[in-house]
């Protein structure tokens, strides 16, 4: 039996939630941690058992502005931290796997790389490593 490069769904959904992946889909992990999207892709996944949390309030009897004051604080808290701690989930997920946090960070050095390589010509008097 050959092992897969993608997750099945079952694993998709436990995955999601913190269980790791085997080792032959590290490239898949790689790619939805530090890739293009990777960001938004874990605010959605984290809003996701919040708004299923949430949704039973919307059938309270009561007027929308009533629904809306019990259920936006939360959802919009909610949204909040996730958004501002999604560096450090990624970092922490990328760790889990066996991969090196830093790859979060990825993305923005390559679109940046010339502004890193004169800050380190003109502040430093080298040229910068690469990562």
């Amino acid at each position: 039996m050959t092992e897969r490069a993608t997750p099945s769904a079952w694993q998709r959904i436990k995955y999601a939630y913190w269980a790791p992946l085997p080792k032959s889909m590290l490239d898949w992990v790689e790619n939805d941690l530090a890739g293009p999207g990777a960001a938004l892709r874990m605010v959605v996944r984290w809003a996701v058992p919040c708004i299923i949390i949430l949704a039973p309030m919307w059938l309270v009897p009561a007027d929308f502005g009533v629904r809306f004051t019990m259920t936006m604080p939360i959802l919009l808290a909610y949204l909040f931290f996730s958004i501002a701690l999604n560096r450090v989930y990624r970092r922490h997920r990328l760790a889990q796997h066996g991969l090196d946090p830093e790859l979060v960070n990825r993305l923005e050095r390559e679109k940046n790389a010339d502004l890193y390589d004169e800050y380190h010509r003109k502040y430093r008097g080298e040229h910068r490593r690469p990562y």
